[in-house]
């Protein structure tokens, strides 16, 4: 028997429409949806999907726990339970896709089961989405970067302040607010903020000083160089 493939795919930030036509079509010919939760309900990247197109809520779906914590141990089995998940629908010669928001190289928990799938022996691909800052920047319209001007992509939930000293313009992910403000004011810095990018709750903070001190978990904040 033919083993199945295990598809990696971006469902972009937020709005269907934004989803690829190749990830659309490829979610529609696998034989099973993996979603990053236990709850399909509370999965945003399924949601995106669905709504694409409704029919891809009528495929089987396996339901992977990606628990929202630092510890590497709880993480770690967490990972291997999933790739076992996914390794029974590929031994059995299904194709699968795995859905992730945005792009599934950018700060994706789908990599860890993407390379032990790799390691198992079965066939793996990505479909690349659209990333959150770039749609962020959609929103604002406003560029990310001009001429030779740098991109620094930063995770927020760490260190964010030390990222606010790279040049050029600075993305920070899912990032501590309270902490980046008052980073911000003491550099001198001024940022733009997107929240829920292209979903129906979506906020556009376009000045420093009425960003908020605190927001959602799908929060974009866009610093740039003073012009």
């Amino acid at each position: 028997m033919n083993h199945g493939t295990l598809f990696g795919i971006g469902v972009g930030p937020g709005d269907p429409q934004l989803m690829t036509l190749k990830a659309l079509k490829t979610i529609l010919s696998c034989d099973a949806v993996a979603i990053p939760a236990k709850d399909p309900a509370r999965c945003t990247a399924y949601k995106i999907a669905c709504g694409a197109d409704p029919a891809i809520g009528q495929k089987p779906l396996l339901a992977v726990d990606m628990p929202m914590t630092k510890d590497a141990a709880v993480l770690a089995a967490a990972y291997e339970a999933g790739a076992r998940l996914v390794a029974e629908q590929l031994t059995a010669g299904k194709n699968v896709a795995f859905l992730t928001l945005g792009d599934p190289s950018v700060y994706s928990t789908y990599f860890y089961i993407h390379e032990k799938i790799r390691k198992m022996g079965f066939a793996t691909e990505i479909i690349p989405g659209v990333p959150s800052f770039c749609a962020a920047a959609a929103a604002l319209q406003e560029p990310l970067c001009e001429n030779s001007t740098e991109l620094h992509i930063i995770p927020g939930t760490y260190n964010p302040a030390e990222g606010l000293d790279y040049p050029g313009t600075r993305i920070l992910m899912k990032n501590n607010l309270a902490e980046t403000k008052a980073a911000l004011k003491e550099r001198g810095l001024s940022a733009a903020l997107v929240e829920n990018c292209g979903m129906e709750n979506q906020r556009l903070i376009a000045a420093s000083e009425e960003l908020p001190d605190k927001s959602g978990y799908f929060t974009v904040l866009i610093v740039k160089e003073q012009k």
